[in-house]
């Protein structure tokens, strides 16, 4: 007798899409839930992005980038941006480098000898004429600021290349606030019009203890220097400074004088300082006057 044949069950090969659909829909619903509460801190994302620029050869974002390693110490010539202006830049700049004469061999020794003597001597007019110029801004501040240098409130110091203006923090702001106090204004204003009448770039800078910070407004020290910085720019743009001469940086405490483990220490390093730096406005770069220089000589060469 024949056995009965059984009927063959039926396979769906389409079975796996249901747990695969129901996956996708959870990972949405999770990524969903991640970005709506996340927060982007632009403060936080700048600094990463400059201090990623720099670690990969790529040109810094701000005037000084992210200090990466040990901290320099205060006054070092590294802890200045480079103080002359090429007329055409729009801030500092370092002065172009002289020619490399020896890739020239049609032009003869006296007329590099005499080239290389004429931009020493327009480099010589430039540094003189700069320090010229930030004597008169000094003689300035100090008339402005007078009673708040004797108490030592305000510190002024002179360089060949820059002039700084260090004010205690603790006559501009009140503990964790970046609006300048009523009476801290008037100096503010005072400052800002002796600086006006200079075409000098101004460099605001905002210094901070190591307390550390944790509010809506300001989650770091970082946010804190900044705003106190930008404070400072306002009341000097509103006194008639030139906006495209002011920059804002903020080291937050990470450019401290003193050390922070005393109240003393921490006093000191809560700070803005406003950094004048040299620009002889009218006397032409020394590059550029060697490059003129030199396609001459190429022409009486030729």
């Amino acid at each position: 007798m024949a056995r009965r044949k059984g009927h063959e069950e039926h396979v769906n090969h389409e079975a796996w899409a249901i747990p695969y659909g129901d996956l996708v829909t959870l990972l949405l619903a999770f990524f969903v839930v991640m970005y709506a509460i996340s927060s982007l801190n632009e403060g936080k994302y700048r600094v990463l992005a400059d201090a990623l620029a720099e670690a990969f050869g790529g040109p810094p974002r701000t005037i000084r980038p992210i200090q990466l390693g040990d901290i320099q110490p205060r006054g070092s010539e590294m802890d200045r941006a480079p103080p002359m202006t090429n007329l055409g830049a729009r801030g500092p700049v370092a002065p172009m480098p002289l020619s490399n004469w020896t890739t020239r061999p049609q032009i003869s020794r006296s007329h590099r000898s005499g080239t290389d003597a004429a931009a020493a001597a327009i480099d010589r007019a430039a540094l003189a004429r700069a320090q010229a110029q930030l004597n008169a801004i000094t003689v300035r501040v100090e008339e402005a600021l007078s009673e708040l240098i004797e108490r030592r409130l305000v510190k002024v110091t002179r360089n060949h290349y820059w002039l700084e203006i260090e004010i205690k923090s603790d006559i501009l702001f009140a503990s964790g606030v970046a609006v300048p106090h009523t009476p801290a204004i008037d100096t503010l204003e005072r400052l800002g019009e002796a600086l006006q009448p200079f075409p000098n770039p101004l460099r605001i800078e905002g210094h901070t203890d190591d307390v550390p910070i944790h509010t809506l407004q300001f989650p770091s020290n970082w946010e804190l220097s900044a705003a106190r910085a930008a404070s400072v720019v306002r009341i000097f743009a509103g006194r008639g400074v030139e906006p495209a001469r002011m920059a804002v940086i903020g080291y937050g405490e990470f450019r401290p004088l003193r050390d922070n483990a005393t109240a003393e220490g921490r006093n000191a390093n809560r700070r803005v300082v406003v950094v004048v730096l040299a620009t002889p406005d009218d006397v032409p770069a020394a590059g550029e006057t060697t490059q003129m220089a030199e396609t001459d000589l190429l022409e009486e060469a030729s």
